[in-house]
């Protein structure tokens, strides 16, 4: 706006001429016949006159192609010139300095009852070239909202690797109506930057990126990464975008600008890009070149090249590419020189030397143990799978890649290299690029010689030796699953030697294996730290090589295999094919049933399955207890029960558990307790008797919880006892001290899954204990030390107590009451023994009913007897009394006679009575004694001179008594 003076009758006027750049023009909002105007909008506030008039606009519906944009003054479509581009109804965003304009991140604060987690700092960080996720416990959100006035589309690029995040895009329209449910979860990448397109309603849109960590262990998820966000479908484009630095458009009307190649820059806008000087480089799509440094040994490595015909390999030296180092900077090294000759190391197992020098596979039907091919013999069959431990080539159904923020997988392919006697990870640019080794497999395919039938036939298992050294905080991951980023089996930090890991494969979707090799997460960072990896041995892979061959079962001449396993239970004899039967209650060793070692017997009380491939237990215990017998019926507790620990919490406050899953005993078709991992949508399932997930309160994803992480315990049962150790399990019984007579009935447990801490795989006890007052049949307590159930994270133990834990009852608990007898009427009364220790079993009998005499006729009865006894008492006691007086006074006279004369001889007896004697009482028949006269010898009194009454006998009774 330019000022100029013009006189008008001697006045001086000012006045303002309005230029272009005052001003802009903008549509009005569209009526319901699609008909719009253009305005013009002042650029300041003071600029209110002079603009031009509004005009009627183009169509609501009008819209320009890709590279056009919409002039405002003509209201035609243009090409963008060279240097800017345009998505013609659409709006891109490629660079990420900053958050462009529109778009709202925030942390989404968690709250779990009193527990507040301050989640503001937890938001969506511009990278440059991309954005990034938050890495923590928080939910991060990223929001654009657009109007589109016909329908259209949003396209964007992102990186998703971890299981351990939540990553969820969706799109809610003027009604808030979401995207479908089940679509709007992001499924985890394959290998690198995956592309997502969603069509667009007209009208507004808000878009919604979102992520959610869960990532519970020590280590922290790797973020999502979005780039490229692409919105078509918006009315117009009035402007072109210039090429951001890095790329460039060298034509006019481009609808894309293109990346620089290496070792060239561009700044924005540019037509071109110009090439960095000789001491320095750059990377693709880089817009600054950077300084060259010396190179160093880390700069490159070495190789072997394919066998020649004589069977010698070349040791090769290469850059590492893009090479960013210079040689002939002061203090640089040179390259190696390659060309060395080296023999050639040996084929690997089911595979031979061509004449080419080559390793072929041997034919189906065949093995080898690296040198040439043999034909298995009859009744064997070849034993397929893969077997690499030597390394001069890639083998074909592996890769090796590099995933980096710098640079892309395509430009940098050489993460892991063969080196004869293994393959290592090569020095890397950045050491925090993950060197990616990949191995793939069509499936799997048990050997006819296996029972398909045996549930603990394993479908497969991979084996490999390896060591890393680091001076860093190194990394080494091992993923199994779908795709290259699957779930991570287990991982490994730091420098470790030389040793073996093996994963158990037990789904047929399991077809993809991944080593990651990160060497720290600190960008711009320089170590020779390495991964290597000796060997890798893969069992039962559809269209594998076969090593050796198994000995196959004599089979029946009308069996359609040509090689069968031996029936169920029996094993075979080492190289015969002869199948022998097992010991009862046995069952046979999965991986390989030959010999009679391969016969393993059943723990104490379980019992072999139908099929002989596992112990079992009925939910019925019968045992000896101090001397008794003790029957148990645990049917009511057989049913799959779930439990969790004590609540734990992240550092950022994250509230999560330990859930366990309980199917403590059943037949063959009982329900098995599962473990589901509903992160991503893989949707892993674990089933066994016993396993864990990790659990996180969430309303996410629309479920109560998120659960993570599942593992089996144990999915075998070993053994039922009342001892406290039992095959090497040791039962915490600190912990649970006992409090009863009665023995608590321990359940022994293992897995097969073995990880780095739990060479032997995992166990678990269950200790069951009679409580009669516990009605609930999920009241499962853990270890007061060990409030996750473990004290090593390898051995679980549980104390369950439950009145269906009790022995049966039986006769020995009940107790008979006897009532007194009511008018002829007695009752008897049965109830249990107190306190109870016993649970169903026999019922207490009915209250039994007989006759029975009254106490008082008793009473009567004795009363008389009583009576007449005292009655004879007193006259006998009477009649004694009598007689003695008799007898003293007789004995009295007798002395008194004795001492007057007594210088005579005593006369003759005389049978006259004296004079107040009684003449019954002075004759002693000495022949025949009555029963009285008995009674009256032995009622003799001492006088009172000290000498004994007694009755004397004259001559003649003494004569009468010797005849």
């Amino acid at each position: 706006m330019n000022e100029t003076e013009r006189h008008f009758n001697g006045v001086v006027v000012v006045c303002f001429i309005i230029l272009q750049s005052d001003y802009h023009f903008e549509y009005t909002d569209c009526d319901v016949l699609g008909s719009r105007w253009r305005v013009a909008i002042p650029n300041k506030p003071e600029t209110c006159t002079g603009l031009p008039d509004p005009v009627k606009g183009t169509h609501c519906t009008f819209s320009c192609n890709d590279g056009e944009f919409l002039d405002m003054r003509t209201q035609e479509c243009q090409k963008c010139v060279a240097g800017t581009y345009s998505l013609g109804t659409g709006v891109a965003f490629d660079e990420w300095d900053t958050l462009p304009t529109g778009f709202i991140s925030h942390g989404i604060s968690i709250n779990f009852g009193d527990t507040l987690t301050n989640c503001s700092n937890s938001t969506w960080i511009p990278k440059s070239d991309y954005i990034a996720s938050n890495t923590d416990e928080c939910t991060s959100t990223l929001s654009y909202a657009v109007s589109l006035k016909k329908p259209g589309s949003v396209s964007f690029q992102y990186f998703y690797p971890d299981n351990h995040m939540f990553f969820e895009f969706y799109v809610q329209n003027d009604q808030c109506q979401s995207t479908d449910s089940q679509r709007r979860w992001m499924k985890i990448s394959e290998s690198d930057w995956d592309y997502h397109y969603v069509q667009l309603s007209s009208g507004n849109n808000v878009l919604y990126w979102r992520t959610t960590g869960f990532s519970l262990a020590a280590n922290t998820a790797k973020p999502v990464l979005l780039k490229n966000i692409a919105i078509s479908g918006v009315s117009y484009t009035s402007e072109c975008f210039h090429c951001k630095p890095g790329t460039y458009s060298d034509k006019p009307g481009a609808a894309h600008c293109i990346p620089c190649p290496a070792n060239s820059y561009s700044n924005k806008g540019a037509t071109a890009c110009q090439p960095c000087e000789a001491d320095k480089y750059s990377g693709i799509g880089s817009g600054t070149c950077l300084q060259r440094l010396p190179c160093k040994t880390t700069d490159y490595f070495y190789t072997h090249t394919t066998c020649d015909s004589s069977g010698q390999t070349q040791l090769m030296y290469k850059w590492i590419k893009p090479k960013i180092c210079s040689e002939t900077v002061e203090g640089a090294v040179k390259l190696p020189a390659s060309g060395e000759m080296m023999a050639c190391p040996p084929c690997n197992p089911g595979f031979f030397s061509s004449n080419t020098s080559t390793c072929e596979p041997c034919p189906h039907g065949f093995y080898s143990n690296g040198t040439e091919c043999s034909e298995c013999p009859a009744g064997t069959e070849p034993v397929v799978g893969f077997e690499y431990k030597w390394w001069n080539k890639m083998p074909s159904n592996m890769r090796s890649s590099v995933f980096s923020s710098e640079y892309s997988s395509t430009e940098r392919s050489t993460g892991w290299e063969v080196a004869g006697e293994y393959i290592y990870t090569t020095p890397s640019n950045q050491d925090s690029d993950y060197m990616m080794l990949t191995l793939t497999v069509p499936g799997y395919s048990l050997p006819h010689s296996l029972s398909e039938g045996n549930e603990r036939v394993q479908l497969s298992r991979i084996t490999f030796v390896f060591e890393t050294k680091c001076t860093a905080d190194c990394k080494l991951y091992f993923m199994a699953g779908q795709n290259e980023w699957s779930n991570i089996v287990e991982s490994w930090s730091g420098t470790m030697g030389k040793q073996s890991y093996s994963y158990l494969i037990k789904s047929n979707n399991t077809v993809s294996f991944t080593w990651g090799f990160q060497r720290t997460g600190i960008f711009n960072s320089k170590t020779s730290d390495y991964a290597k990896i000796y060997s890798v041995h893969l069992t039962n892979v559809i269209g594998g090589v076969a090593s050796e061959c198994r000995q196959c079962a004599l089979a029946a001449v009308d069996s359609d295999s040509a090689c069968v396993p031996c029936p169920p239970g029996h094993y075979m004899l080492n190289g015969t094919g002869v199948c022998k039967s097992c010991p009862s209650n046995t069952i046979i060793r999965p991986e390989q049933p030959i010999g009679k070692q391969a016969c393993i017997p059943c723990g104490p009380n379980t019992y072999s399955n139908e099929g002989r491939s596992a112990c079992m237990s009925d939910c019925t215990l019968a045992l000896h207890h101090k001397g008794e017998m003790l029957n148990y019926d645990f049917s009511p507790l057989a049913n799959v029960i779930g439990f969790q620990s004590s609540p734990r919490f992240t550092s950022k406050g994250l509230q999560y558990f330990h859930h366990f899953s309980v199917a403590l005993c059943g037949t063959e078709n009982r329900a098995l307790a599962s473990c589901l991992e509903n992160v991503t949508e893989s949707k892993r399932d674990v089933k066994g008797y016993i396993c864990q997930s990790t659990v996180v309160p969430s309303e996410v994803r629309g479920q109560s919880v998120v659960s993570s992480q599942p593992f089996s315990i144990g999915d075998s049962l070993i053994g039922v006892t009342t001892d406290f150790q039992f095959d090497d399990i040791s039962s915490l019984e600190g912990n649970f001290p006992v409090e009863s007579e009665l023995p608590d009935v321990m359940f022994y447990y293992r897995s097969r899954e073995t990880t780095q801490a739990c060479k032997n795989g995992r166990s678990a006890s269950i200790r069951l204990r009679c409580d009669p007052t516990v009605t609930l049949k999920n009241h499962v307590s853990l270890p007061s030390n060990c409030s996750e159930g473990t004290c090593d994270g390898c051995s679980f133990h549980f104390l369950w107590c439950s009145q269906y834990a009790c022995p049966l009852c039986s006769e020995r608990n009940i107790k008979e009451i006897v009532s007194a007898c009511i008018q002829g009427i007695q009752r008897t009364t049965y109830v249990w023994q107190q306190p109870l220790r016993c649970t169903g079993g026999v019922s207490l009998p009915p209250q039994k009913i007989s006759a029975c005499v009254t106490l008082d006729l008793w009473l009567k009865f004795g009363v008389s007897i009583g009576t007449v006894a005292a009655i004879l008492l007193i006259t006998i006691s009477c009649y004694f009394w009598k007689r003695t007086r008799k007898l003293q006074y007789k004995y009295s006279k007798l002395m008194m006679t004795a001492g007057d004369k007594e210088c005579e001889l005593p006369a003759a007896d005389s049978c006259a009575i004296m004079e107040g004697e009684d003449a019954e009482d002075d004759l002693i028949y000495l022949s025949k004694k009555s029963f009285f006269t008995k009674i009256k010898s032995f009622s003799r009194e001492r006088t009172s001179d000290g000498f004994d009454s007694v009755p004397l006998k004259s001559s003649a009774a003494q004569e009468m008594e010797m005849n």
